[in-house]
């Protein structure tokens, strides 16, 4: 199940969080190499994780093994302040326009070939529920280019905002990916379940945006 975690509920989940920042710096830092993020204290943690962040994890058995961040376009944001380069024409900018950071799921969870981890799918149905919900229907990410293709087979309608750029030992591409029922149903199809993917004590506690 996926958890949302904001300023009003942080207080509930304080091991849940710590073990996401873990991930994060595991994720980042000790496997993909980008040592600008390193920590002493091996958490990755950064100047968006403040109290307009909104934190989803997946956590089975107390254990979190998959973690995403999702930040506001009209507040500061990587494309904003950290990325602007990935984005050659007008930003993207709206209250139903979030962005999407940090996805990142623990290695035994992945996904092996083509089809998403259940894991990753639950992640992915998550943000669609909760914007679904909550006036949301956009998100911009910033990823490896040979994630449009799946996005699109999952029934998101990407726009790549530039060209692909080299950012450490990779590339880069910003995009908007726009969703509706349609992409709830097409990740419920994939998994063979219909259920909600947003654990229930949160559907009633979710952050109001807007």
């Amino acid at each position: 199940m996926i958890h949302i975690v904001t300023p009003e509920n942080q207080h509930l989940f304080r091991d849940e969080m710590e073990q996401a920042y873990r991930l994060r710096h595991r994720v980042f830092v000790e496997e993909m190499k980008w040592t600008d993020l390193a920590k002493p204290d091996s958490r990755e943690i950064d100047q968006f994780d403040n109290e307009h962040a909104v934190h989803m994890l997946y956590v089975d058995d107390g254990k979190v093994h998959g973690y995403q961040r999702m930040l506001p376009s009209t507040r500061p944001h990587l494309l904003s302040d950290v990325l602007p380069q990935l984005c050659e024409d007008e930003r993207p900018v709206g209250t139903h326009i979030w962005e999407w950071t940090r996805y990142c799921v623990e290695p035994a969870h992945r996904e092996r070939g083509r089809a998403l981890s259940p894991v990753a799918n639950a992640l992915l149905s998550g943000i669609v529920e909760w914007g679904l919900e909550s006036g949301i229907s956009t998100i911009i990410i910033e990823m490896n280019p040979l994630w449009l293709l799946r996005l699109v087979q999952l029934h998101f309608r990407t726009i790549p905002l530039g060209l692909p750029q080299r950012i450490g030992d990779q590339d880069v591409v910003a995009i908007t990916a726009t969703f509706d029922y349609r992409t709830l149903s097409r990740l419920r199809e994939m998994r063979g379940d219909g259920r909600r993917a947003l654990a229930a004590s949160e559907i009633e506690t979710r952050r109001l945006v807007g």
